[in-house]
């Protein structure tokens, strides 16, 4: 397959062989789509597509799965590691201290995000995101996307007790990046912040 030639249908069959992301706790999902509904209800005229959301909840540590994928219609819900910016944990302590949008903060964005085309980059599959909201509207000057990265895994957690940090990227291990693409095609929501869920 061309690298240009990446769709929503062969990450689907890409998720067929890959592990399972943690299952949520009962508490944590309810919360988990009400956020996902506050998303939609703040962004419902720049999403098309509403069956999956995406959510980051930068309340918790990079030592723990806070990426979550909210399916709409089932309440069903699978949460991932997901890495944040350096800019925004300079001590590199595992926690989101500072959200930014500005250029070269190396930083995290809060805030909604359109999810746009898949690509192949230096970091192989990933996808564009469009910021929604002034606090992120920069993301595609930023280059800030979803992608795959190294330092994204449970054995980055078990030996040194928090994830590698990007550059502002939403990054994921290669297990979990093939489900989020899969779930994630051009057109969905994934909305970023501090949200208490688990």
């Amino acid at each position: 397959m061309r690298a240009d030639a990446l769709t929503r249908r062969s990450f689907l069959a890409i998720t067929a062989t890959c592990a399972l992301a943690s299952p949520l706790q009962a508490a944590s999902r309810s919360r988990a789509a009400d956020v996902a509904r506050e998303g939609l209800d703040r962004h419902a005229s720049q999403i098309a597509h509403r069956d999956t959301v995406a959510i980051a909840d930068f309340s918790a540590p990079s030592r723990l799965p806070r990426f979550w994928l909210v399916d709409m219609a089932s309440g069903r819900a699978t949460a991932h590691l997901v890495a944040h910016g350096r800019g925004s944990d300079p001590a590199h302590r595992g926690w989101v201290e500072r959200f930014s949008n500005e250029p070269g903060s190396y930083a995290t964005s809060a805030g909604g995000y359109r999810t746009g085309d898949y690509y192949t980059g230096k970091h192989g599959a990933s996808q564009r995101l469009h910021g929604l909201e002034p606090a992120n509207n920069l993301a595609e000057e930023r280059a800030i996307v979803i992608h795959g990265a190294w330092y994204v895994s449970d054995a980055m957690v078990r030996d040194h007790g928090k994830l590698g940090r990007s550059e502002g990227c939403f990054a994921f291990s290669d297990a979990s990046l093939a489900e989020v693409l899969a779930r994630l095609g051009p057109g969905r929501l994934l909305y970023a912040g501090k949200f208490g869920i688990a």
